[in-house]
């Protein structure tokens, strides 16, 4: 089914011209609702190159709780298109665990990237969070006992984000 995805997905992006598809983004995650990963069984060895096929402009892919991480970044590397019919992609890793409280280290962050980089190109890469926070929905966070607490944690998280990414994009010699 997946190359039929795929191939669903592009004739819709091709009503869209190269500079549209730049903003247009696909997320990929082994699932984040109520501190479970309900697909984690599915390796994303299986996955990404085939995603990548797709001519989206950039990609927003949980990294941070990934169990394999130097495999997958080594996967995406080789799959990440520099011209995905006119675009070119970037790939923006997850590098803070939303299921988790504990609040991730700038320095934590750098080094994810930083790492990351040995296998992606630099020029294509980025940072996001494991997908979603939640903390003002109604989804349960038993992880962080409040939505309260969970708010906090996630502008916690955030900030160490955007601090590593800083500390990572002047390592790499970007920005």
């Amino acid at each position: 089914m997946l190359p039929h995805f795929i191939e669903l997905n592009n004739r819709v992006l091709d009503r869209f011209t190269a500079e549209e598809r730049a903003n247009i983004g696909v997320h990929t995650c082994p699932g984040g609702d109520c501190d479970s990963v309900h697909s984690a069984d599915v390796p994303y060895n299986d996955l990404l190159p085939s995603l990548f096929q797709m001519n989206a402009g950039y990609f927003l892919i949980q990294m941070a709780s990934e169990r394999n991480r130097e495999q997958v970044y080594k996967d995406i590397g080789a799959s990440l298109r520099g011209d995905a019919n006119g675009v070119k992609q970037m790939a923006y890793l997850g590098v803070t665990v939303t299921q988790s409280p504990r609040v991730e280290s700038a320095d934590e962050v750098c080094a994810q990237l930083v790492s990351a980089a040995n296998y992606i190109d630099k020029q294509q890469l980025g940072s996001t969070d494991d997908c979603g926070f939640s903390p003002f929905s109604i989804d349960v966070k038993p992880n962080h006992g409040t939505p309260e607490f969970a708010r906090d944690v996630a502008f916690q998280k955030i900030t160490s984000r955007i601090e590593g990414t800083k500390m990572a994009a002047d390592k790499l010699g970007v920005g």
